[in-house]
């Protein structure tokens, strides 16, 4: 069995202590609480006041939680609302084009699968909730890397890996694909990522035309695609589901 760090553990414990409470708590009060030496719990307090999770009132000196943890929070929750908004259009997008269907959002250097819509036939599938995507090179990666600037800003520092013939990893070709998916309002992979399977997205926008995440169908190339080009109605499909999620979460009309 994995050791547990120690520090991290009470660390936990202590924002744990900080949320649980009705007022601020001096540093005598913590220590007690958890059974920490005084100077063991100001070190962990101080840390953490540093990176933002805790804040001292300066007439007290008392602690409480503090505004970093409020905006992991919100994060979580704008996850979880785009997912819930998202939940009937989905199943009717797959419904629509017979595929899989996928909803991802930006996580460190890739996009992170926070919804999955099986192909609605008898096939053997794979729930992909939780696992993560390229950047670089699947239709979700490209549609979340040409509208955010901080997934574009991942995307040209991370490695490239050319995971077909087809996968584009020169900066100049990359780029060049991101000014076409901001043009025309979609991005496809044709075997770039996985032989054989293709897929397309579109961007999914906030109130605030802010880009939160991505939709997109993916299925095998024979289906997906017709005369080497993405067939037009599903690419039409996509663009309306996510046209419809983003109304949902209050971005007006497209």
């Amino acid at each position: 069995m994995a050791r547990t760090i120690q520090s991290l553990e009470r660390a936990a414990a202590m924002l744990r202590l900080l949320a649980g409470g009705e007022r601020r708590l001096g540093l005598s009060d913590v220590a007690s609480s958890l059974g920490l030496a005084k100077g063991t719990a100001h070190g962990i307090l101080r840390t953490l006041q540093q990176e933002g999770f805790v804040e001292q009132d300066p007439v007290s000196g008392r602690y409480q939680l503090g505004a970093e943890l409020l905006r992991l929070g919100n994060s979580f929750l704008d996850v979880h609302e785009l997912r819930a908004r998202a939940l009937v259009w989905t199943d009717d997008l797959a419904r629509a084009s017979g595929e899989s269907v996928y909803l991802g959002v930006l996580h460190q250097q890739g996009v992170l699968i926070v919804h999955h819509v099986f192909r609605p036939d008898d096939s053997r599938q794979v729930l992909e909730v939780g696992a993560m995507q390229p950047l670089h090179s699947t239709a979700l990666g490209k549609v979340v890397a040409a509208y955010d600037p901080v997934a574009h800003s991942e995307a040209i520092e991370a490695e490239r890996e050319a995971f077909t013939s087809r996968t584009v990893t020169d900066l100049g070709g990359f780029e060049g694909v991101l000014d076409l998916t901001r043009a025309r309002g979609w991005a496809s992979d044709v075997e770039e990522t996985w032989e054989g399977v293709a897929s397309v997205a579109a961007p999914i926008h906030d109130r605030r035309r802010t880009p939160v995440g991505a939709v997109g169908i993916t299925g095998a190339v024979e289906r997906v695609c017709e005369d080497g080009e993405l067939r037009a109605q599903l690419v039409a499909a996509v663009r309306d589901c996510a046209r419809a999620v983003s109304r949902d979460l209050g971005a007006g009309r497209f």
